[in-house]
C-alpha cells in the first residue's frame, strides 16, 4: 500500500492535481486584478458568487497555453474547436465554484500542513529536487500573487478534492458487471455504408441573385464587420534587465550561508525494504505474525523472499519489499515508519515490528547515503551563487522599473512617449485585432480585456501594467479603432452565395440519404441502392468501438443499432464530421470473450469503476445545482476569447 501511494505521487497524478487546483483558482483572482472594472459583465452566477467575463478570459488563456505546453510540437490551433473549448472552461469554472461553496458549507477543511506538503511537490517551487522558499516567492511575485492569497487558493482546491474523493471513493463494481461490460466494450460489428457527401452536390447547385438578396436581408446582422483595434504599447522584460557585475566574495559568502541548507546540501537518503502485515480482524494475531517474521530475519532468513511470500503490500512485495530511496520528511511516509528507519545506525539493520495506520512493518535499511554539503569554494557552487545573485538583482531592478512604469503610465495617461523616454523603452504597435484576439501580445486575455475597456477604448488612457508570459509587463493604449459596421451586400455577396449553396447541397445529401435508407428498409439490396444513388458501398469489415480510422459519429451510430435479424441487416443513419450523411447496414455482431487473467479482470473492474464514478460524480454535481442556484449566461460570440 505504501509503495502504491508513493508511486501515485510521482507521476501524472500529481501533475493532474496541480492543474486542477491551480488552473481554475488562478482564473478567479490574480492577474485579472489589472483588468476588472465596473462594467465587467457577469457570465455565470453560482449561488452568491459571480464569474465575470475578465475572469473567464484569464481561465481561457491559461487553458489554451496549457494545451500548447502539453502538446508541444504537435499543437495545432486549427484542430481546436473554440466554441467547445469556451463552453468546457466555463463549465469547469462553474463546477469548481459550486463544489467549493458546498464543501465549505459542509465543513470540509484542509490543514496548513496539507497545503505545505502539496506545495513541496510542485517542481516550479523546487531547487535541486528540494522545496525552495525563494523559488516559491519568486514564482508568485512574477504572477502578482502574495503567498497568503495563493495558499488560500490551494486550500480551496484541496477542499474540493476531498469532496470529490468522498463521492468517487464510494463507487463499487462487481466482477460479473465488469466482465459483461468488457465483452460489450470489445465487441466487434460487421457493417457497410454508403456516404452522401454534400461537396459532390455543389457543382450542380445554382443560387439566384434574388435568393442572395433575400438571405442578406434576413440575416443582415450576421454579415457585420466586427469592431477592431490597434494598440500602441511599451514592453518591460525581465530578460532585458542589465546583468549585475560579480559581487565581492563576502557577498557571495553571505548568500551561500543563507542558501546552503536548501540549495547546496544533498539530504541524507536511505533505501529501505519492508514486510507489511495488515491488522485484519485480529490486531494481536497480526503483531504475532510480524514478530515471527522479524525473528526469522534475525535468524538469517532471506528478507526479500519473506517479503514476496508474506508481505501484504501488493506494491512492493514482488520487488522483495523494496520501497526505493527515502528522504527524511518524505510526506508519504507515516511518522512512526520514518522515525524507525532513520533511527537505524548502519546498512543491514532490521527494525522490530513498527505499528502504523497500515499495519505492522518489519523494516530493513538497505543503503545509507549521508547528507553532503558542497563547499563554498567549489566551482559549481561559485557559479550557482553568481547566477542566483544576478537573478535576484535583475528581479529587483525589474520590480523597480515596474513600479516606475506604473507611476509614469498613470501620470501621463494621454501618451506613452514620456513612459518610453524615461525608461528607455520603444513604443510598438500591434496589428488589427477584434475582441476574439490576435497574435503575440494580443492573444493574451488580459491585453484583450484592457484594449476594449472603457479606460482605453473610450477615455483614450493608458492601461494599467499587464503581466504577460515570459516575465514581461506591458502598458497599452488605443492607436486606431474601427467600430462595428454593417458590410454591404457587395462585400459579402460571395460569402452569402456560398452559404446558400452549402445549405442546398447539405439538404440534397440528406434527402438522398433518407431515400436510400427507406429503400434498404423496404428490402432492396445495398448494392442496388448505392448504384441508383450514384454512390459506392464502403465495407470496413469487423470494427471495434475504438477503431481510429473511422469517424466517431459513424462509430457511435453503428454501436447504437439493434442486433440484426437472422440473415438480415439493421439500418441507420449518421451525420458525419463536415456534414456528410452515412447510411449504415449492420450485418453481424460478435461479442468479445471474457477476460481470463487476474490482471485483465482487475483492469476491467477498475475501468468500469472509474467510468461509473465519473457518472456518479456528475449526477452529484447536477443535484447540487438544484440546491445552489446556477445561472450561466451565453458568451457573446464576438466578445469571447479565441486563440
Amino acid at each position: 500500500m505504501m509503495q502504491r501511494i508513493r508511486d501515485g505521487l510521482k507521476g501524472p497524478v500529481i501533475y493532474g492535481l496541480l492543474l486542477l487546483i491551480i488552473g481554475i483558482p488562478f482564473a478567479f483572482s490574480g492577474i485579472e486584478g489589472y483588468i476588472q472594472n465596473n462594467s465587467d459583465p457577469v457570465v455565470a452566477k453560482v449561488g452568491d458568487a459571480k464569474i465575470t467575463q475578465s475572469q473567464f478570459r484569464v481561465a481561457y488563456d491559461q487553458r489554451y497555453r496549457q494545451l500548447q505546453q502539453l502538446l508541444g510540437e504537435n499543437f495545432r490551433a486549427d484542430q481546436i474547436d473554440p466554441t467547445r473549448l469556451r463552453e468546457g472552461i466555463l463549465k469547469d469554472m462553474v463546477q469548481e465554484s459550486l463544489l467549493r461553496q458546498h464543501a465549505r458549507s459542509n465543513g470540509y477543511r484542509a490543514a496548513d500542513a496539507t497545503v505545505i506538503d502539496q506545495l513541496k511537490q510542485v517542481p516550479a517551487f523546487q531547487d535541486n529536487g528540494q522545496f525552495s522558499k525563494q523559488r516559491y516567492l519568486e514564482a508568485l511575485s512574477r504572477n502578482g500573487w502574495t503567498s497568503e492569497r495563493f495558499e488560500a487558493q490551494q486550500r480551496d482546491g484541496l477542499v474540493v478534492e476531498q469532496l470529490r474523493d468522498v463521492v468517487l471513493g464510494s463507487t463499487f463494481v462487481t466482477a460479473d458487471e465488469a466482465a459483461a461490460n468488457g465483452r460489450l466494450a470489445h465487441q466487434q460489428r460487421d457493417f457497410a455504408f454508403i456516404k452522401f457527401d454534400p461537396a459532390k452536390y455543389l457543382p450542380a447547385i445554382a443560387v439566384t441573385d434574388e435568393e442572395v438578396t433575400k438571405r442578406y436581408d434576413e440575416k443582415k446582422a450576421s454579415y457585420q464587420a466586427p469592431e477592431r483595434i490597434k494598440l500602441a504599447y511599451v514592453e518591460l522584460a525581465l530578460e532585458q534587465m542589465p546583468k549585475a557585475e560579480p559581487p565581492s566574495a563576502d557577498v557571495l559568502k553571505t548568500l551561500y550561508e543563507a542558501e546552503k541548507a536548501s540549495r547546496f546540501t544533498t539530504p541524507e537518503v536511505r533505501r529501505a525494504s519492508h514486510i507489511l502485515v495488515n491488522f485484519g480482524a485480529d490486531k494481536a494475531a497480526a503483531r504475532k505474525k510480524a514478530e515471527d517474521l522479524y525473528a526469522q530475519v534475525k535468524g538469517g532468513a532471506d528478507f526479500a523472499a519473506l517479503a514476496r511470500s508474506s508481505s501484504d503490500d501488493t506494491g512492493s512485495k514482488n520487488k522483495g519489499g523494496d520501497l526505493g530511496a527515502i528522504k527524511r520528511g518524505d510526506s508519504v511516509l507515516p511518522p512512526k515508519f520514518e522515525a524507525a528507519l532513520f533511527a537505524m545506525a548502519k546498512t543491514g539493520d532490521v527494525s522490530a515490528p513498527v505499528e502504523t495506520e497500515f499495519g505492522w512493518h518489519v523494516i530493513r535499511l538497505d543503503e545509507l547515503v549521508l547528507a553532503r554539503t558542497q563547499a563554498f569554494e567549489e566551482p559549481e557552487v561559485q557559479k550557482g551563487l553568481l547566477d542566483l545573485y544576478q537573478q535576484a538583482e535583475a528581479q529587483k531592478h525589474f520590480q523597480e522599473k515596474n513600479s516606475k512604469l506604473e507611476e509614469l503610465a498613470f501620470d501621463n495617461a494621454a501618451s506613452l512617449d514620456p513612459v518610453a523616454k524615461t525608461l528607455d523603452l520603444k513604443v510598438q504597435t500591434t496589428d488589427w485585432f477584434t475582441r476574439t484576439g490576435g497574435t503575440d501580445i494580443t492573444a493574451n486575455a488580459a491585453v484583450i480585456a484592457a484594449a476594449f475597456s472603457p479606460e482605453v477604448l473610450t477615455n483614450n488612457e493608458n492601461s494599467k501594467p499587464i503581466a504577460i508570459d515570459g516575465g514581461k509587463i506591458v502598458v497599452v493604449r488605443k492607436a486606431e479603432y474601427e467600430a462595428l459596421r454593417q458590410r454591404t451586400l457587395a462585400e459579402v455577396n460571395a460569402m452569402v452565395r456560398q452559404d446558400l449553396k452549402s445549405e442546398k447541397a447539405q439538404a440534397k445529401a440528406k434527402s438522398d440519404a433518407d431515400a436510400a435508407l427507406a429503400a434498404l428498409q423496404g428490402g432492396q439490396p445495398l448494392g442496388a441502392v448505392a448504384k441508383t444513388a450514384g454512390q459506392t458501398v464502403q465495407n470496413p469489415g469487423p470494427t471495434a468501438r475504438d477503431r481510429k480510422e473511422i469517424e466517431r459519429p459513424l462509430l457511435d451510430a453503428l454501436f447504437k443499432l439493434p442486433h440484426p435479424p437472422a440473415d438480415k441487416a439493421s439500418f441507420g443513419e449518421a451525420t458525419l464530421n463536415g456534414g456528410g450523411i452515412a447510411v449504415i447496414a449492420l450485418t453481424a455482431i460478435k461479442d468479445a470473450a471474457s477476460a481470463e487473467s487476474a490482471d485483465d479482470q482487475h483492469r476491467e473492474v477498475t475501468s468500469l469503476r472509474d467510468a461509473r464514478a465519473g457518472n456518479e460524480f456528475e449526477a452529484y454535481r447536477k443535484a447540487l445545482e438544484k440546491r445552489i442556484s446556477v445561472d450561466i449566461k451565453p458568451l457573446p460570440k464576438d466578445d469571447a476569447p479565441a486563440p
